[in-house]
């Protein structure tokens, strides 16, 4: 896979009014891969949310360097060609929503662009269609569910047409149904129109949708590997990191420290469900056999 990201050894200090700048990120190093889905995950403060903000230019590196396609987000010259490239969503979709009627808000940022009206409906179109939202072109934002918001903020972005989709913690406000919506919605788009995501998240279950995940503790990249890998074999390095695992990945383990041997790594509840019944079904062959 290309990278369309990299980041080399980047480091992000917040200002403070004492003088005494507070390190967020910490040399981190990795490349976000044309086509995959990075998830990052962390708990509060370990620095994920400025990681993020690092690969589209809203931050710029202390030290190091962060490069999205040919262009270092420290070149003022094409900060524009980066961020439309590279997409974001943040947590709260009422602070990305800024006109009145859905269909408008996903045009806003063409508008701005200057590109042709004809060109602005196509894409406006095509971007409501692409999460769902077609029939709520004409309504008000502010009479939609949260989730619904948020597939609208998605829609903004797609109509600007990026190569990679960041997101930070997009569900974090959303109820259980919001969530699965823009979740489907996302794993649609990424499976279907091979959209680069970046997914920041603290919901484990998210994390587990993509290709490769990320884990962060004070401002470093702690570990890094396929979602299910990392979870089954460094569970304990997450707990320590003040994350939690996969319910059923836990399940999983405390079954297996009562004697029950639970085969394979189910890390969802149908898993959970189809690794018991092989067990009780071995159990049952195996007394049968006596």
């Amino acid at each position: 896979m290309t990278d369309i990201i990299r980041v080399q050894d980047a480091w992000y200090e917040y200002e403070r009014a004492d003088d005494e700048g507070e390190l967020a990120v910490r040399g981190v190093s990795l490349s976000v891969r044309k086509g995959e889905w990075l998830s990052i995950i962390g708990r509060n403060g370990s620095g994920k949310s400025t990681l993020i903000k690092l690969l589209n230019g809203l931050f710029l590196p202390t030290r190091g360097s962060v490069t999205v396609g040919s262009y270092d987000t420290r070149d003022e010259d094409h900060i524009w060609d980066v961020r439309q490239r590279v997409g974001m969503i943040f947590q709260n979709p009422d602070n990305q929503i800024v006109a009145t009627i859905v269909e408008e808000d996903v045009a806003f940022g063409l508008e701005n662009l200057g590109v042709n009206p004809q060109e602005i409906r196509e894409r406006v179109d095509a971007a409501l269609r692409a999460v769902g939202m077609q029939e709520y072109a004409a309504s008000a934002p502010h009479m939609l569910s949260g989730g619904q918001k948020q597939r609208v903020a998605i829609a903004g972005a797609l109509a600007m047409e990026p190569e990679v989709l960041l997101m930070d913690e997009p569900t974090a406000m959303l109820d259980p149904g919001g969530r699965r919506e823009v979740m489907e919605t996302v794993e649609r788009l990424h499976r279907e129109s091979g959209l680069t995501v970046v997914l920041v998240t603290h919901f484990m279950d998210e994390a587990l949708r993509g290709d490769r995940v990320i884990a962060m503790q004070d401002g470093k990249a702690i570990l890094e590997g396929a979602p299910r890998e990392v979870f089954a074999r460094e569970a304990e390095a997450l707990k320590a990191a003040g994350l939690e695992v996969p319910a059923m990945a836990e399940l999983a383990s405390r079954l297996r420290a009562r004697g029950l041997d639970v085969q394979g790594a189910p890390m969802t509840v149908p898993e959970m469900a189809q690794a018991l019944i092989a067990r009780y079904r071995e159990r049952g062959a195996s007394g049968n056999a006596g």
